[in-house]
């Protein structure tokens, strides 16, 4: 269905090639996935398939890729519309229209099919991605993971024989997540749909994958099994690291076979409760009581109060539209209650300016791109720096921490959607505010990147003794990082605790190795081994 042969490609101003002779080809019917490290080509690959690399991009391209017989060499990416579906990481940036139901609609009117066909196809699509609650809604209301269940939608009803997805699942829940990629599962089984993801979390994916083609550093890439490639590749899983420290003689892709390898470990392990109690002496630095949002007619938040302290990392957890930005926004004074305050340090963050707020708070909302707007990397660091009172140099190297290799001359528009984000957290990071407050922060970054924030984010709090409040779906950085989880379910919240606690009572939102060491009380694979350690 697909075949690359002896594919090369370079981009104007670049010193390095993105692929290089890349030779393999995907079988009708194949699910294949997409690795390897934030900004090292996966996005440019998949625009290969239809030929928006390079007809619109721009670039050097060798070699020749067809799909179905076609090259697309010959033929650019409107001509591939019906037979490529392509769904990018930003939702945002590919919808046309104001309404769910339109949007779904718009692709079958630029092919002219007739209203009877797109009628059925709105109509089994709504049902088969649970949008038909949502079909009437603007786009622009909408939450981040609803926005990409639409754009999924939308290439879906167009019935494509491929279809290329880029981080689908960064901004879904871990339920809706997995309904996602069931239903690609069962269109590739069913339908013998061939799909090509990339994607970073690789904990939701590689139990649906039949191959995985990793990118290496250099451009060169390996293409094979899940086992094999994970075998020995640095981008892995949790199950995959645990299998590794525990020397297992095999890896394992699903949580179920990793509990039948590991089970005469669990039952030789005595399972002590992990202590979570904490007393809290110090004064909150942040304060909310009884907020309340509506949207029109639509209650968002409802009479949230909470009390958050200094050397605490708070994750905000729940399903997708649960209120979790809005409460962000709200806490940060972007978007005023109808009821209730906030208070930061007793003072109203709606009433902060200039140098008061960025030294009070810094916020990273969803959308990294709307904090950055000079025309290069280094600019846009140089900006930050003079803006924050800081010495020359400081954002480019938390940068550099956090994303190693992108050129100072690139423009922010042109880097991937996890080194935009990682520039926008450093920029924000360098005025050290006293509250750190993240919307979706890992989306687009890859375990080494997201390792990296961590280290800065415990440093913040541990050392420095500040504030972090982190609003994700990313249950691993959660049980990772956060001290304290709040779940948030229409509007309210339902848990409030350590995260041990509230993580460990719901299978939906448990990382990988809770479930897999249940019921001991570990989240990491770092839990694992000292709780193994300290076993008589």
């Amino acid at each position: 269905m697909i075949t690359f042969t002896g594919v090369s490609l370079i981009y104007p101003n670049s010193l390095h090639t993105v692929l290089e002779d890349l030779t393999f080809s995907v079988d009708e019917g194949e699910l294949i996935l997409v690795t390897g490290s934030t900004g090292i080509g996966k996005s440019s690959l998949l625009r290969l398939i239809n030929g928006l690399v390079p007809h619109h991009t721009g670039g050097i391209l060798a070699g020749d890729i067809s799909v179905n017989g076609i090259s697309t060499r010959t033929v650019k990416p409107g001509g591939l519309a019906h037979l490529v579906g392509i769904v990018g990481q930003n939702p945002l940036q590919g919808f046309v229209t104001d309404t769910v139901e339109e949007e779904l609609a718009f692709g079958m009117e630029a092919l002219n099919l007739s209203p009877e066909i797109m009628r059925k196809r709105v109509e089994e699509t709504l049902d088969l991605l649970s949008l038909a609650p949502l079909r009437n809604r603007n786009i622009s209301t909408l939450s981040g993971g609803e926005q990409q269940r639409v754009a999924i939608g939308s290439a879906l009803v167009m019935h494509p024989k491929v279809l290329v997805l880029d981080e689908p699942t960064s901004a879904l829940d871990p339920i809706a997540a997995e309904e996602v990629l069931s239903i690609l599962h069962r269109l590739v089984h069913d339908l013998a749909l061939t799909i090509v993801i990339a994607e970073h979390k690789l904990e939701r994916v590689i139990q649906f994958a039949d191959r995985i083609l990793h990118i290496q550093s250099d451009g060169s890439t390996s293409i094979g099994l899940p086992q094999k490639i994970l075998e020995t590749s640095d981008l892995a899983p949790p199950i995959v690291h645990l299998a590794r420290a525990l020397k297992m003689p095999e890896i394992a892709l699903t949580v179920r076979e990793m509990r039948r390898m590991t089970e005469p470990l669990r039952s030789s392990i005595i399972k002590k409760t992990r202590s979570t109690t904490e007393s809290k002496t110090a004064k909150p630095i942040l304060q909310t009581h009884g907020i309340k949002v509506n949207y029109g007619q639509n209650r968002v938040l409802n009479n949230v109060s909470a009390d958050f302290y200094p050397g605490e990392i708070v994750a905000i957890m729940g399903r997708n539209g649960a209120g979790k930005s809005t409460l962000l926004k709200t806490l940060v004074g972007i978007t005023s209650p109808d009821a209730g305050k906030v208070q930061v340090l007793e003072r109203n963050p709606f009433e902060l300016v200039g140098r008061d707020r960025t030294s009070l708070i810094g916020f990273i909302p969803q959308e990294p791109s709307d904090l950055l707007y000079e025309q290069s990397v280094a600019q846009e660091c140089q900006s930050a720096d003079k803006d924050n009172g800081v010495l020359e140099g400081t954002t480019f190297s938390l940068l550099t921490q956090l994303v190693p290799g992108i050129s100072p001359i690139t423009h922010p528009r042109d880097l991937s959607e996890g080194q935009r984000l990682s520039l926008a957290v450093s920029v924000v990071l360098s005025a050290q505010p006293m509250v750190l407050i993240l919307d979706e922060p890992t989306r687009g970054l890859d375990y080494s990147a997201k390792a990296s924030l961590i280290s800065i984010i415990r440093q913040i709090c541990q050392k420095e003794n500040r504030l972090v409040i982190i609003a994700t779906h990313d249950v691993e950085l959660v049980g990772e990082v956060a001290t304290r989880t709040i779940f948030l379910s229409e509007g309210e919240i339902v848990a409030d605790g350590p995260t041990v606690e509230v993580l460990l009572s719901s299978p939906a939102f448990a990382p990988q190795i809770a479930k897999i060491m249940a019921p001991a009380p570990w989240l990491t694979v770092k839990d694992v081994l000292q709780g193994i350690a300290k076993s008589p």
